[in-house]
């Protein structure tokens, strides 16, 4: 346990020294919610009827909408590129001199897949501060919600940054790979536009992308479907289903739970295979 603190802290602690990652961190959130959200906001109400329509669908708010989906974006982004830590770790040898400590690589993979989930967890709650300016209202309950549904999904995309990392030796290689994987994923999650009217072949590759269940649950926890009217409810894709059955957001933890045990398994496996 002592190791797995260690590593832990040492991530923590390079992330609050370096101020430029933590002020970065907001820039992407900030375009896709103020700039890309308020712009595309006319014609995303305009498309489902907006105030034009009678009823529930004229409180359609498509910033209100994007705002579960960018805390989940934040979270993600900081998560799989958090593993980028142990890519630089082996260009500039720190990795080799861990690896040739008491420590066993294990304990190392825990240490850092811990570390990029508590980072974005703590990014994700950052992410909070705009609601003041965005009109969103959240509860304190809903905080208390999101910490923890925040560190189960950002310790399963840690896992798969993990994976990834392992397997390649420069920085350059790692963030292409992560950019081609997490934007299809990003953008099939439903976390930037409703999950609606898809083909058939798009709306199979929705339903196993792992963020779409992640998505899915901070919208339950903050825009709290179940008092919406069924029809703006379904306007907004919040009826998530597979094979005609809606799932549940136990279900959709169990469904993340399964991953973060398959992925972290794997990512141990492949770590401590790898060389330093």
């Amino acid at each position: 346990m002592e190791g797995i603190y260690a590593i832990w802290q040492r991530d923590i602690i390079k992330f609050f020294r370096d101020r430029a990652r933590l002020i970065g961190s907001f820039a992407m959130p900030f375009m896709f919610l103020i700039l890309f959200g308020s712009g595309m906001s006319g014609a995303m109400s305009s498309m489902i009827g907006g105030s034009n329509a009678a009823g529930p669908l004229a409180d359609f708010d498509f910033v209100e909408f994007m705002f579960p989906g960018i805390i989940g974006m934040t979270v993600f982004n900081t998560a799989i590129f958090s593993a980028l830590s142990v890519v630089q770790d082996k260009e500039f040898g720190y990795m080799r001199e861990i690896l040739v400590s008491p420590m066993s690589r294990t304990t190392i993979a825990i240490g850092k897949v811990l570390g990029g989930s508590t980072i974005a967890v703590i990014q994700g709650l950052m992410m909070l501060i705009f609601v003041p300016f965005i009109g969103v209202s959240i509860s304190f309950m809903m905080v208390i919600k999101l910490i923890p549904v925040m560190f189960l999904v950002a310790f399963a995309i840690s896992s798969i940054g993990l994976l990834i990392a392992s397997s390649l030796k420069t920085s350059q290689g790692f963030q292409m790979v992560v950019q081609i994987l997490i934007f299809p994923m990003l953008f099939l999650s439903g976390a930037l536009f409703p999950l609606n009217g898809m083909p058939a072949w798009m709306d199979f590759i929705v339903k196993i992308n792992p963020l779409t269940y992640s998505v899915d649950m901070f919208k339950k926890i903050i825009l709290q479907p179940d008092q919406m009217a069924p029809a703006l409810r379904e306007a907004m894709g919040l009826d998530l289903s597979v094979f005609n059955h809606v799932i549940t957001f136990s279900q959709e933890i169990l469904v993340v739970v399964a991953i973060s045990a398959v992925f972290v398994v794997l990512a141990t496996i492949k770590f401590s295979r790898s060389e330093g």
